[in-house]
C-alpha cells in the first residue's frame, strides 16, 4: 500500500510539472487557452494584467479558483482522491509560479498543439493513476456521485466561454487556436486514459459476496451478481456487472486487486446508461 501511495504520489507531481511546462512554454507565451479551469484563470490573469491595475499569475488564480472545488471534493468525493488532486493543484501552482515564461516558438499552432499534447500527458496520467488535476474532474466526480447527470455539458458551457470571451477580447483567430489545442489534448487523455465518461465492468470471482462489499465501501454503484460456471474447470462462479464513470477506475481496479487477484475482469466503453446507475 505505501508502494502503491509512492507511486500515485510520483505520477501527480510529474503530470503537475508537464502541466507548468505545457502553460508556460507554450500556451501562456502564444495566448492560446487551455481547457476547464486552468484556461479560466489563464483568461482571469490576461484580462486583469489588460484592463486594470491588478495582476494576479495563472498559477495564483488557479490554486484560489480550486479551493472551494477541492473543499466540495473532500467532502461528498473522498479524501485520497481529494488529496492528490489537491497536491496536483498545489505543485501545478508552484511550478507554474517558479518556472519562468519562455517563449519556445513564435508559430502559434506549434504552441497550441505542442501545449495541447503535453498538458495532456500530465492530465492523462493523473486520472489514470486515481487523481485529477482540480477544477472540472472534481466537479464532474461530484455530479456523477450525486445524480447521472450529463457532465460533458458543463466541461463545454466553462470551455465555450473561455472561448468566445477570448475571441471577443483577442480575436477570433487565438479562439481557433484555442479549439486546436482543446481538440490535441482531449485526443491524447482519451489514449491514455479512456474516451468514454462511462464505463462497464464485468467480473468474474469466486468471491462475489467480499468483493460486493468492497466495492460498496469504496464506491457508490449497483452492483448486478450472475451465476456464472468455468467453461475449462467447471467451478461455480458469479458475474458482477458495474457501470462506473472514468474517474472510479484506478479505485475499481485496486479493489479487485486486493480481494480477488484471479479474478477476470472485462472493461467496456458504455455509449449510454438509461436510470441512475448509483447505488441508493
Amino acid at each position: 500500500m505505501v508502494w502503491l501511495h509512492t507511486k500515485q504520489l510520483v505520477i501527480v507531481l510529474f503530470g503537475a510539472i508537464l502541466n507548468a511546462v505545457a502553460m508556460n512554454f507554450f500556451l501562456i507565451p502564444a495566448n492560446v487557452y487551455a481547457s476547464g479551469f486552468t484556461g479560466f484563470a489563464q483568461l482571469i490573469s490576461s484580462i486583469l494584467e489588460e484592463f486594470s491595475p491588478i495582476f494576479l499569475s495563472t498559477g495564483i488564480l488557479l490554486f484560489l479558483l480550486n479551493v472551494p472545488v477541492i473543499i466540495l471534493g473532500w467532502k461528498k468525493v473522498g479524501r485520497s482522491f481529494t488529496i492528490y488532486s489537491f497536491i496536483s493543484v498545489v505543485t501545478m501552482s508552484f511550478f507554474m509560479e517558479v518556472i519562468p515564461v519562455i517563449h519556445v516558438s513564435n508559430d502559434i499552432l506549434l504552441n497550441a498543439v505542442f501545449g495541447g499534447v503535453i498538458a495532456a500527458v500530465g492530465v492523462g496520467l493523473t486520472l489514470k493513476w486515481g487523481a485529477s488535476t482540480g477544477g472540472m474532474d472534481i466537479v464532474a466526480m461530484v455530479l456523477s456521485r450525486m445524480k447521472d447527470r450529463p457532465v460533458g455539458t458543463y466541461f463545454f458551457t466553462l470551455n465555450s466561454v473561455i472561448i468566445i470571451t477570448a475571441g471577443f477580447l483577442y480575436g477570433w483567430e487565438k479562439a481557433l487556436y484555442t479549439l486546436v489545442q482543446l481538440y490535441v489534448s482531449t485526443r491524447v487523455i482519451d489514449a491514455i486514459h479512456t474516451r468514454h465518461e462511462k464505463l462497464t465492468a464485468m467480473i468474474v470471482t469466486q468471491k462475489a459476496n467480499e468483493l460486493k462489499n468492497a466495492i460498496h465501501a469504496q464506491l457508490t454503484r449497483g452492483i448486478t451478481r450472475v451465476p456464472a460456471k468455468g467453461g475449462f474447470s467447471n467451478e461455480d462462479k458469479e458475474m458482477m456487472f458495474i457501470v462506473i464513470t472514468r474517474y472510479e477506475l484506478f479505485d475499481l481496479q485496486r479493489v479487485i486487486k486486493e480481494v480477488d487477484p484471479n479474478a477476470f475482469t472485462n472493461i467496456v466503453e458504455t455509449s449510454g446508461v438509461f436510470g441512475f446507475f448509483r447505488r441508493d
